[in-house]
């Protein structure tokens, strides 16, 4: 139905930006949807109009009735869906290789205008290591959630644009009454059971890629609610850390001033002693003077 080639590489790049449940989804789109797509169901499907008969030789009614039967081909549609499905995940790729970019340029100038080659090479191999431990924060771990919410809705809304317009399984005959037909003709379909064991097939993989979707958004939404409960609970100890801290110096800087306090009366309360016994001393003299002279 088509090359692959060009989009395999880019979401085999993405496992390395992903969580383990996303590691599994990428698995499912590679070997149940576009490997089986590309093998089995397109060579299934190789003959669907060729092979689709009507009992007329009136020219143009076996084309009008097989458009009428079948509005999309089957892989048509599913090649729409892997592509619509797969697209959020390149927007969060090309999220990953923005953020990349602007990290090993922050590094870039740091190093100077004149930076050993070996060195910034072992800087950019370290930069790119620690952006895929850190692949998870803050404005990544948004655009993560936007691209599992993205990929749920197109699966929801590629799977009932299929009970919509096909169904999920193939009659053997199908009567039409559709100009330039001159009256009712049965058309027949080649291999109705196979494909239609393949449509139920592509719907199981559908479904399973929908729930893995679900539980990987409920997993990382959780671990984003811990992780902020943690940030928050580290800030509000480190709050009350900083309040009994200055608690402690507001206590310690009275008891300070108290003890100064306390000095300054028992100095002033000295000052006084020694100034009373002064006056004392002065006026015994006197007394004594006035005696001689008596």
């Amino acid at each position: 139905m088509g090359d692959w080639s060009a989009l395999s590489p880019l979401l085999r790049k993405v496992q390395a930006h992903t969580t383990s449940g996303g590691k599994v989804w990428l698995s499912v789109l590679f070997i149940f949807r576009i490997l089986i797509l590309g093998t089995a169901v397109e060579s299934a499907w190789s003959d669907e109009q060729s092979a689709f008969r009507c009992n007329t030789q009136q020219p143009g009614c076996q084309n009008v009735c097989y458009d009428k039967s079948f509005p999309i081909s089957h892989i048509r549609l599913w090649v729409l869906q892997i592509i619509f499905v797969s697209t959020p995940t390149l927007l969060y790729l090309a999220h990953v290789f923005h953020q990349t970019h602007e990290i090993k340029k922050k590094f870039e100038e740091e190093e100077g205008d004149v930076v050993d080659a070996a060195k910034l090479n072992v800087r950019k191999r370290f930069v790119s290591k620690e952006l895929g431990k850190k692949k998870m924060e803050a404005a990544l771990l948004s655009t993560y959630i936007l691209s599992i919410l993205f990929k749920s809705v197109f699966e929801v809304a590629f799977l009932l644009l299929q009970w919509f317009v096909l169904g999920f399984s193939l009659a053997p005959d199908y009567v039409c009454e559709r100009s330039p037909c001159p009256h009712k003709v049965d058309c027949f379909l080649s291999r109705p059971t196979e494909k239609t064991i393949f449509i139920l097939f592509m719907l199981v993989v559908s479904l399973v890629s929908l729930l893995l979707n679900l539980i990987e958004l409920l997993c990382v939404i959780v671990k984003k609610l811990k992780a902020n409960k943690t940030k928050t609970e580290h800030i509000s100890k480190c709050l009350s850390q900083k309040h009994t801290s200055e608690q402690n110096t507001a206590n310690t800087n009275i008891e300070q001033d108290l003890t100064d306090c306390q000095s300054h009366q028992q100095n002033r309360k000295g000052e006084t002693q020694t100034f009373i016994q002064q006056e004392e001393t002065k006026a015994r003299g006197r007394d004594r003077t006035d005696d001689l002279i008596l």
